[in-house]
């Protein structure tokens, strides 16, 4: 073998292994971009502030098993009366493997009837979702679902 095949083979070999690298970082690019239970519970905490969060209230039906990620119906309902003096205030949805925590936020009024909420989200993987409700007299009370999903969505196209 001369030295000028030599040094072909070994561009080839570099250029390969450089490809291979490359196309790993492609696919792991989106799954660094997902956010982590750190940054939701510090969405929560920007939430609620020094407030305290109690269970109960609220709802969050959310199927535990997921097959696609891309539309999943999401329902919250809060048990509390919607009147002038008492009323929910504001629904939270938190998700602690999509690219921001924070999916959406739905702020009510006592003329909102009742604090129910449908809605579709995109599920990033197989995560725990919260959702928030926040009252009229400052208090902050949540649930949570653990929910596996099997084909993800909400990942960055490079």
């Amino acid at each position: 073998m001369s030295a000028i095949q030599t040094k072909k083979n070994v561009g080839r070999r570099d250029w390969l292994t450089q490809a291979l690298l490359f196309g790993v970082s492609l696919c792991l690019q989106p799954l660094l971009a997902l956010a982590k239970k750190p940054e939701a519970l510090e969405a929560i905490q920007k939430i609620i502030g020094s407030n305290a969060l109690n269970e109960g209230k609220v709802k969050l039906v959310l199927p535990p098993l997921i097959e696609n990620g891309n539309l999943v119906v999401l329902k919250v309902s809060v048990d509390n009366p919607m009147t002038e003096q008492n009323y929910v205030k504001a629904i939270h949805i938190i998700a602690e493997g999509n690219p921001l925590p924070n999916v959406f936020s739905a702020y009510l009024t006592p003329r909102s009837g009742t604090a129910n909420i449908t809605t579709r989200v995109r599920l990033a993987e197989s995560q725990k979702v919260w959702a928030i409700a926040q009252l009229s007299d400052g208090s902050f009370w949540q649930s949570s679902v653990q929910t596996m999903v099997t084909t993800s969505a909400c990942t960055e196209e490079p």
